[in-house]
């Protein structure tokens, strides 16, 4: 008996369907669903908390016969959709997450379908991808020669960019023979407001979360340049090696901005890789009334920025913009049989995106950004950038106003940090903060701020409006004066 079937006898087993009209209608509908569903959002609860009898739904063995697509879909309608984490609503100030937009949705489908590799190789995903750098050089002032590449947020554009200044610190022989080759121990410094993932980047660099130096901020939630110089000064002096300066271009807690053209010219003076964390508000240089206070960002040399956040494309689109695209490029190529270039057919191609990072299956988030830029264009974006600011300075204004809230932190950007006051503030706040969610009208979030707890407004979503601020000043008040056990005035 033969081992092997012969093709003859071998059963087929494409996963296309044998009815295409059918499945064609069914795709309509679960489009129309999500256009239902994100027309609808308003008037849908922020957050709902999923049973435990429906999670148990979700514990069912590995599948092993077919199901037909429309009952799976009935399915997702019921026990996922209506149970997400709510960034879609304009309630959600919990944390910094866009919104996204049908168009992104839409852009995202198209990708999906073409079910592109951008690691490399010869075909106009990657044009695209290139385009989009191109712009993100030109947002932020960057010359020709840098370079940027997709990722899945600004975590690991933060590693990568930890990583291009160590091999620029280090040089080549840090990628064959590891940090102990040149014998130096360095150290990086940000201010002690900046994001968990740079200490993390430092850890997975194999530099040691404690070589980040995190130097105190001021009043206004910025690094303290005298504090950051002390402590360059500091190291050198015990033999440490300064390679890299984080800039913050809004803080995760309060979206506070480091002076970038200060900082800028430490860096240049001490010969340190100047690196801005632009997550949060790094793409506020396309708003006009925000670019002025991100002066010197245009001086970085590398830049960690997400397009899913102010740039309300979906989830996920995370971004690294380097200056100099040899450097980046340096710290990432290798050589692989199964990489073989060539000068026709689909393995031509004179970028790789393989080269500049550490992925080689990467999917196609360029299009939902190229696709957003193209449809709504840049000023666009920075209105609705300078609009979640201009909401969030009248939520401070609203605070100020309230007998019963203090603000807790200075409002730089489009991040409202706030407290109820009453005995035991830290649990009055957080049990409100639950409450909040549980409601499901708004969605805050818990926060520290000078190790006390305070109620965090994060306003990103280009879909918040002023009666959203409203909402949640009344709620906050409400839900404190039952914590306090009075009744609502």
């Amino acid at each position: 008996m033969a081992l092997i079937p012969s093709l003859e006898t071998m059963a087929q087993h494409s996963l296309d369907p044998e009815d295409w009209s059918g499945v064609r209608a069914q795709g309509h509908k679960m489009l129309d669903d999500m256009l239902d569903h994100l027309e609808s959002l308003r008037g849908q609860p922020v957050w709902r908390a999923p049973s435990q009898a429906l999670r148990e739904r979700f514990r069912e063995p590995l599948p092993t016969a077919p199901r037909d697509l429309a009952e799976v879909h009935q399915s997702f309608l019921e026990t996922v959709l209506p149970y997400s984490s709510g960034n879609s609503h304009p309630g959600f100030m919990g944390w910094v997450q866009g919104g996204g937009t049908v168009v992104g949705m839409l852009a995202e489908m198209l990708a999906a379908g073409m079910n592109a590799n951008l690691g490399g190789r010869d075909h106009m995903a990657l044009e695209v991808e290139q385009q989009v750098v191109a712009w993100a050089r030109e947002i932020f002032g960057f010359p020709a020669t840098a370079s940027g590449l997709f990722l899945t947020g600004a975590s690991q554009a933060n590693f990568l960019a930890v990583l291009v200044a160590r091999r620029r610190a280090l040089g080549a022989a840090v990628r064959t023979d590891g940090l102990g080759a040149e014998g130096l121990r360095l150290t990086a410094y940000a201010s002690s407001a900046v994001h968990g993932c740079v200490s993390r980047a430092m850890d997975m660099a194999g530099l040691g979360a404690t070589a980040l130096r995190r130097v105190a901020t001021d009043a206004a939630q910025q690094i303290e340049l005298s504090a950051l110089r002390a402590a360059i000064a500091a190291d050198r002096a015990a033999g440490f090696t300064p390679f890299l300066l984080v800039g913050s271009a809004g803080t995760v807690d309060v979206g506070a901005l480091d002076d970038l053209a200060a900082l800028a010219d430490i860096a240049a003076a001490e010969g340190l890789h100047f690196h801005v964390d632009g997550a949060l508000g790094g793409l506020g240089v396309l708003a006009a009334s925000i670019a002025p206070r991100l002066a010197g960002i245009e001086r970085a040399d590398s830049v960690a920025l997400d397009w899913h956040k102010w740039g309300q494309a979906p989830y996920d689109a995370g971004f690294l913009l380097v200056r100099d695209g040899e450097l980046h490029r340096a710290t990432f190529a290798a050589e692989a049989s199964y990489l073989q270039r060539a000068e026709r057919g689909l393995a031509a191609g004179d970028w790789w995106p393989c080269d500049y990072g550490p992925d080689l299956s990467r999917g196609f988030r360029a299009l939902k950004t190229w696709f957003t830029l193209k449809t709504y264009g840049a000023a666009a974006l920075g209105g609705v950038i300078e609009q979640t600011c201009a909401l969030a300075q009248a939520l401070a204004e609203r605070i100020r106003g309230e007998p019963e809230l203090e603000l807790a932190a200075p409002v730089a950007l489009n991040v409202v940090c706030f407290r109820v006051l009453g005995d035991d503030a830290d649990a009055l706040n957080a049990e409100i903060v639950m409450r909040l969610h549980e409601a499901g009208v708004v969605a805050p979030s818990l926060a520290r701020v000078g190790g006390r707890a305070v109620i965090r407004a994060a306003i990103v979503n280009h879909r918040t409006e002023r009666r959203d601020i409203e909402a949640l000043v009344e709620a906050t008040l409400e839900m404190g004066r039952q914590c306090r056990h009075r009744p609502a005035a």
